[in-house]
């Protein structure tokens, strides 16, 4: 989840003689950050798999969320940021926390004991599709084209592609499926909810997202408490699978995502969307051995290229000045 934020900026001082101006420290190619990126969230739904083989599904989130809440509030405290003030503003990202990280990491979890991981991260691909079919009813700003109603046709075309909605979903768990679907419809749910809420806050997005990640987990943590046991042990694999899955799928990532952003643009940044189901499908293959059949990778290339039409803007006409106009960009998962 990312939102926008105004940098606050002061004017320099003048000073009385000319200072040689301090060695710019170079940041890491933004390419390889974004190839990490993509390895990071492609390998979560692994991860989540692994996770829960030692664990309850509520017990993987609420693992999740501990270890990605520790890494952003250590960020913040490096950059000493302030915590959000006023009511409204802690209310607005309680609803945020449940819709964006609460209920879609719960439902994966609980998908992934009946599903494979590459199912799961395929089904994670549909959320520029959901997003795009909500917006068009919750944003007034966004009007339907061509491209994107045939974007859309054609990604849920993929998804049943993926199904194998001709020969009756055969040996498809239904349940899990459905979990994992709605995981994806939570997504756009929360990022349209935020724009229309949050997008004007004066607290930076470091502070609102380790916040929003804080009442996430407080909110598994009382489901948690309430409805499993305290675990006998602590499997050494799956403790490790869910501790990175939240120090990096869920901090880490986060603060690469916002350099991203700020280096490239959220265009840019947000193709890493397109590289997640591959990664996820290969992991799943290859290091859990799970099965493959041709409808899925064939299905998931047509869920991939049906999210990117429905992503797509069009040309900005030249002013007669010359100069091409730009579109705000639109906030990135």
């Amino acid at each position: 989840m990312s939102v926008a934020a105004t940098p606050r900026t002061t004017p320099p001082a003048k000073p009385s003689a000319p200072a040689p101006a301090p060695a710019a420290r170079p940041a890491p190619n933004w390419r390889i950050r974004f190839g990490a990126l993509s390895l990071i969230w492609g390998f979560s739904f692994l991860l989540i798999k692994v996770g829960t083989e030692g664990y309850a599904p509520l017990q993987v989130t609420l693992g999740r969320l501990l270890s990605g809440t520790a890494v952003l509030a250590v960020a913040m405290a490096v950059r000493r940021e302030r915590l959000p003030r006023g009511a409204r503003t802690w209310g607005h990202l309680a609803v945020a926390a449940f819709f964006l990280n609460a209920l879609p990491f719960s439902l994966f979890a609980h998908a992934e004991l009946t599903i494979p991981s590459t199912l799961a991260g395929i089904c994670n691909a549909t959320s520029p599709l959901w997003g795009m079919a909500l917006s068009l009813v919750a944003l007034s700003e966004d009007r339907p084209t061509r491209r994107r109603v045939a974007g859309l046709g054609l990604g849920f075309l993929g998804v049943l592609t993926v199904l194998g909605a001709w020969q009756g979903f055969s040996g498809l768990d239904f349940s899990g499926t459905a979990m994992a679907l709605l995981a994806s419809l939570s997504y756009p749910i929360g990022w349209i909810y935020v724009r229309r809420t949050l997008a004007g806050s004066s607290s930076s997005t470091l502070a609102l997202t380790g916040s929003q990640l804080f009442l996430g987990t407080a909110q598994i943590a009382l489901v948690t408490s309430l409805s499993t046991s305290v675990p006998d042990g602590f499997p050494l694999l799956p403790t490790l699978a869910v501790v990175a899955l939240g120090a990096l799928g869920t901090g880490l990532a986060v603060l690469m995502q916002y350099g991203l952003v700020e280096e490239v643009g959220p265009t840019t940044a947000q193709m890493v969307t397109y590289f997640i189901p591959v990664i996820a499908t290969a992991a799943g293959v290859v290091v859990l051995g799970e099965q493959l059949s041709w409808n899925t990778p064939v299905g998931a290339l047509v869920v991939l290229a049906g999210a990117a039409l429905t992503q797509s803007r069009p040309r900005p006409r030249r002013t007669s000045g010359g100069r091409d106009g730009r579109a705000a960009a639109g906030d990135h998962p």
